[in-house]
């Protein structure tokens, strides 16, 4: 994931030197998501079918690839939006995947534990791709920054590749449908409210991952020089390494007292958090700012492993695969719109007078991840979607 967060980490300075708009900017930030989306339906369901090792390793090559490609060929909107998109690509053949194989090998009440660690691991996975951007590039310049995230991929070919199973378990059932016939899924309605839900909390998610910086530097920019404390980049990664206990508690509290109820309760409050945040900037300190984003921060992902392991529990009978292929197309497509949406929003604010782009931004943000609950309690009736 060292490629991961490149764009993101210096939004601001490729905002500069392409001439984008918000919009533009949210293009490309969404665009990975969307090439996520676009793959994972295929990718991830052959896993019903193949050893999922396979679909890895030429995945985790990809990424690679694409990542030297944004350093060597990026040099405006277009290409940028290509390259990216290939990033996403490469994502969806491997971290789906790397779930299944884990999920596969992995049964009983510590499942659900195994699931939240290794969600978790993307919040380090972002974080260290936030910080490798921006030290890489103060050193360098971004195409440095982008080459040296290329090698991220190839070194973790060679790190997993002796333990990775070659074949499918010995009790793994085949589908008896197509390869991309979802519908014994999609009636499913205990696991669709996952789905939904999963889709609300990445819209979100993954606003907080493309904009974060922006916000952090922009918020700087209205402090006195010398009291910015951390730089936008390393409170970024931060923010985004906290991800990883937040989740494996909020998993924790989910075993203990209910998942529904305590990805519900997560969700609301970050919404709430969502509504205020855009407007802190210029209005209060800015080491508040970083602390509130800490707090918010960790509530964005305190569901996340919990909203997972629910759907994969709640996969059919020899359909995970699929499942998880649902759960990553519909989820994603809320990390594509999302940083899209928010870029809108901030164009469309810095339109209309005493309106604070920022602060529309994240209250849309908070609208959408409070669909989350309302998901899960559709989910609660009984009986398959008619």
């Amino acid at each position: 994931m060292t490629g991961f967060s490149v764009f993101p980490a210096l939004l601001p300075d490729f905002i500069s030197e392409w001439a984008l708009s918000n919009t533009e900017a949210g293009w490309v930030n969404g665009i990975l998501y969307g090439g996520y989306l676009v793959a994972v339906p295929v990718l991830v369901s052959l896993t019903d079918r193949l050893p999922p090792k396979r679909i890895y390793f030429l995945s985790m090559a990809l990424s690679g690839l694409a990542c030297l490609g944004f350093a060597l060929f990026a040099e405006g909107l277009w290409t940028a939006l290509f390259f990216r998109a290939l990033i996403g690509v490469g994502l969806a053949g491997t971290y789906m995947p790397g779930l299944r194989i884990l999920s596969d090998h992995v049964e009983g009440p510590i499942q659900s534990r195994a699931i939240a660690f290794y969600t978790a691991s993307f919040s380090i996975g972002a974080a260290l791709s936030f910080l490798m951007a921006g030290e890489i590039t103060a050193l360098y310049d971004w195409q440095w920054a982008a080459a040296v995230a290329a090698g991220g991929p190839l070194l973790a070919l060679m790190m997993v590749s002796p333990f990775l199973p070659r074949e499918l378990p010995h009790d793994h059932v085949e589908p008896d449908t197509h390869l991309l016939d979802f519908r014994p899924v999609l009636k499913c309605r205990a696991a669709m409210g996952y789905v939904l839900a999963y889709t609300a909390h990445n819209f979100e998610l993954f606003n907080l991952r493309s904009w974060m910086v922006a916000y952090l530097v922009f918020a700087q920019g209205l402090v006195e020089p010398g009291y910015e404390m951390w730089s936008a980049t390393a409170a970024a990664t931060f923010v985004t390494l906290l991800g990883l206990p937040s989740s494996v508690i909020g998993n924790e509290l989910s075993n203990r007292f209910g998942r529904q109820r305590v990805i519900s309760i997560i969700m609301l409050v970050s919404a709430v958090l969502s509504a205020v945040i855009g407007f802190l900037a210029g209005n209060v300190p800015y080491w508040l700012i970083i602390g509130f984003f800490i707090v918010y921060g960790m509530t964005v992902t305190a569901d996340s492993a919990s909203i997972t392991s629910g759907a994969v529990a709640a996969a059919p009978k020899g359909y995970r695969g699929a499942t998880m292929a649902v759960h990553s197309c519909i989820g994603f497509s809320g990390a594509f719109l999302g940083p899209l949406v928010f870029g809108v929003m901030l164009d469309f604010g810095a339109s209309v007078p005493s309106v604070s782009p920022w602060g529309l931004a994240f209250v849309v943000t908070g609208l959408a991840v409070a669909m989350g609950p309302v998901a899960l309690r559709w989910a609660a009736r009984k009986g398959p979607i008619s």
